[in-house]
């Protein structure tokens, strides 16, 4: 299939997927618009996310269009969970320490995690935030700083932040220099990628 790709945009995939941050997921719990589902999927495509989890145990899957995405839909891999304890267990199989965005006394800033380890950030709810389940199985809890009257931002852009943050600590420590791919698995991903 790569045969039939021009040599630009082979290089181009290449790039990307070679770039992408197989240890660094995002889990969004009960987002309903799917604008802000768009608007983060978009931020996931740009700082490498390879996967997001999409949890919802009270809204519906929202349905999510190539063209509010600008196409980043088509390029991250997407899992779906109905139950939030369940989609901690397999991430947690898979290594993945879990931190949770959430107003609590023991949260911690954003600008204290390490987010260089193999870590899933969970954003909840536009309104509700995420779940106390959520909050209390998660391995941390932290909060973006903030200094005005209102104590809240909009879900995609608290995952904006959150995830340029790790971009920063990765980009610093060279990890979008790696891949964490073997040679068969790169070339197996090349191939889907190519005939997206």
């Amino acid at each position: 299939m790569t045969r039939f790709v021009s040599e630009k945009r082979l290089n181009k995939i290449k790039s990307v997927l070679s770039a992408r941050q197989f240890d660094l997921t995002l889990v969004i719990e009960n987002i309903h618009d799917p604008h802000n589902v768009s608007a983060i999927l978009r931020t996931c495509d740009a700082v490498g996310i390879y996967k997001i989890h999409l949890v919802y145990t009270i809204e519906k899957f929202p349905k999510l269009g190539r063209k509010s995405s600008a196409s980043a839909v088509k390029w991250i891999e997407k899992e779906k969970h109905k139950d939030i304890k369940i989609c901690y267990e397999n991430l947690r199989q898979e290594g993945f320490e879990i931190y949770a965005s959430t107003l609590n006394s023991d949260s911690s800033s954003l600008y204290e995690l390490d987010l260089t380890k193999k870590v899933a950030i969970v954003l909840g709810n536009e309104h509700r935030g995420v779940s106390k389940e959520a909050s209390e199985l998660a391995d941390k809890r932290f909060i973006i700083p903030m200094k005005g009257m209102v104590q809240s931002l909009n879900v995609s852009v608290a995952a904006a932040i959150t995830l340029y943050e790790a971009f920063r600590q990765r980009l610093s420590k060279g990890f979008y220099n790696r891949t964490l791919l073997n040679e068969e698995e790169f070339n197996l991903l090349l191939e889907k990628w190519c005939k997206r």
